[in-house]
């Protein structure tokens, strides 16, 4: 492990840099910490081609500090030695769950709630991985349900992990939009597609609201 030590103000929000090895590579881990004990971790995965600061990120990541959870954003090891094409869903999963093992056994290990979620493909990893690594909860943004125009390739069964879950899609996501069931809520946002980019701090609105109402983050 290495990178750059916390910065922040001394009653404000803590923020460092470093990496975490896996067996396949490094990853890297951002992380922001609230003034206080975390009532939460969050864990958040980026898109296949994209990186953990795209704007849904960045916006959930805010609210979730502010409502006193710590949260991590994971960059995939095959991200961090520079390739956008995406590994396998086999070592994606692997290096997550090594970087997941890393935060509750070490660095976060007083935290009492693990929650994990992210983006396109690194919402369909945590959903994999959720019950392995011990989440109470999930966050999926961007959904990818099915390849676009490809609506029998669904990938719902990613979904019933049995835990909850929130699912944000936007309408217009030629990814598709998943169906609610009892354990999965789906907030569709007006007039967004998959990169979320039209209004970020709705997005992270709606997960404020959810994770308050489940006594995740402070009102």
């Amino acid at each position: 492990m290495c990178g750059a030590g916390p910065t922040g103000a001394e009653n404000g929000p803590v923020t460092s840099s470093d990496e975490i090895s896996t067996p396949r590579g490094a990853a890297r881990v951002d992380t922001d910490l609230p003034p206080g004990r975390p009532s939460a971790l969050l864990v958040l995965g980026h898109g296949a081609g994209g990186d953990v600061d795209a704007p849904d990120l960045l916006a959930v990541r805010d609210a979730a500090v502010a409502g006193g959870v710590a949260v991590v954003r994971v960059t995939q090891p095959y991200r961090v030695a520079g390739r956008r094409a995406p590994a396998p869903a086999g070592h994606l999963d692997e290096a997550w769950t090594a970087v997941l093992a890393a935060l509750r056994e070490d660095r976060h290990a007083d935290v009492p709630v693990l929650l994990v979620g992210g983006r396109s493909s690194g919402a369909r990893v945590a959903c994999r991985t959720a019950r392995a690594v011990g989440a109470a909860g999930i966050i999926a943004l961007a959904f990818p349900l099915h390849p676009p125009g490809r609506p029998e390739r669904s990938r719902a069964d990613e979904l019933r992990t049995g835990l909850p879950t929130l699912v944000v899609n936007g309408d217009r996501d030629p990814f598709g939009v998943p169906e609610p069931s009892s354990e999965v809520t789906v907030v569709t946002r007006p007039g967004e597609v998959h990169d979320l980019r039209k209004d970020p701090s709705g997005t992270a609105a709606v997960v404020r609201d959810w994770l308050r109402d489940r006594g995740w983050a402070a009102a």
